[in-house]
């Protein structure tokens, strides 16, 4: 991989740009806060909630008139091949969430290597489906694990959507471009999660826990500055478990933890609706040109500590 990325143009045509929707599909006892206290070997002991979830989700992409991307653990695409193959007959995009929602930073780049390639075969032999894009789990690639894009665009995917270009306790890359941009060396189109700009800073405003902490206002109105100020596309995700508020609450976590994990679970849904009515959304592999041939200029990005990440 060279010293710099490659800046994708991605101006909007007008100040309603399509916007892409996405989801990560995954149980609620699997995400990256829990790991310590529901190891893997747990797994298979706990009843599912994904699937009834993924069904009001469907309905109200289907109500909207909305397609998204729906980047989905192999694990998950093993227990529950036929709601996968509902996901692709309704007319939306499958993409990887990797294999157990191990986080990058916790793997090296061979079982990384291994992971994802597990997960790509396994999701399209579930859906019949080409997977192009991956999101790892957490935004779990940053500065110090460049390398892991590399690995994606060899295993055949051609876009990724794992890095958060800001400030964050447990993930975040804040030199990253705002906006997609492509690799230079291997191609691959890494579409960051959305940041509105306001004082010189970048705020969170596509998704996940903060959709659930700010007023549904605050986000439309962050997204609207995105489209109409920035001129770009935004990306929005979330997980089929924050529309389940009766989910069993995992015990002995820490007070941060469960206010992250369950807040606001019960406005969720209602949000979401207002959400789908007020932008336009498509999947990412239809609102980014995943595919595309990348500009020729250079992003701002080539400071030594980014050099020395990269060439590890």
């Amino acid at each position: 991989m060279s010293d710099a990325f490659v800046s994708e143009p991605l101006a909007a045509t007008d100040a309603n740009p399509i916007n892409a929707m996405s989801v990560d599909v995954e149980e609620y006892f699997q995400v990256s806060a829990f790991e310590s206290h529901v190891p893997f070997e747990r797994w298979e002991t706990i009843p599912g909630r994904v699937e009834a979830a993924m069904d009001r989700i469907l309905a109200m992409f289907e109500l909207a008139g909305v397609r998204a991307t729906f980047f989905t653990l192999g694990w998950i695409a093993e227990r529950h091949p036929g709601m996968l193959r509902r996901v692709v007959d309704a007319g939306h995009e499958i993409a990887s969430h990797g294999m157990h929602h191990v986080r990058v930073i916790n793997q090296d780049r061979a079982t990384f290597a291994a992971d994802i390639r597990r997960a790509k075969g396994m999701l399209e032999d579930v859906t019949g489906q080409r997977v192009r894009g991956y999101r790892a789990p957490s935004y779990s690639i940053g500065r110090t694990n460049l390398w892991a894009l590399d690995e994606l665009a060899e295993a055949g995917h051609v876009y990724s959507s794992s890095i958060f270009p800001g400030a964050h306790d447990a993930y975040g890359m804040a030199e990253a471009p705002r906006f997609a941009f492509r690799v230079q060396d291997s191609g691959i189109l890494e579409i960051p999660v959305t940041t509105v700009e306001a004082g010189g800073k970048r705020f969170p405003c596509a998704g996940g826990g903060f959709f659930r902490l700010y007023p549904y206002a605050l986000t439309r109105a962050a997204l609207r500055r995105v489209n109409r100020r920035d001129g770009r596309a935004a990306l929005f995700y979330f997980h089929p478990w924050e529309l389940d508020p009766a989910q069993p609450r995992v015990p002995g976590v820490s007070l941060k933890t469960r206010f992250r994990h369950y807040l606001n679970l019960h406005r969720v849904e209602p949000r979401l609706a207002r959400l789908l009515a007020d932008f336009r959304w498509d999947r990412m592999d239809r609102v980014f040109p995943v595919e595309g041939a990348a500009s020729t200029h250079r992003d701002v990005f080539d400071n030594p500590p980014y050099k020395t990440a990269r060439a590890s």
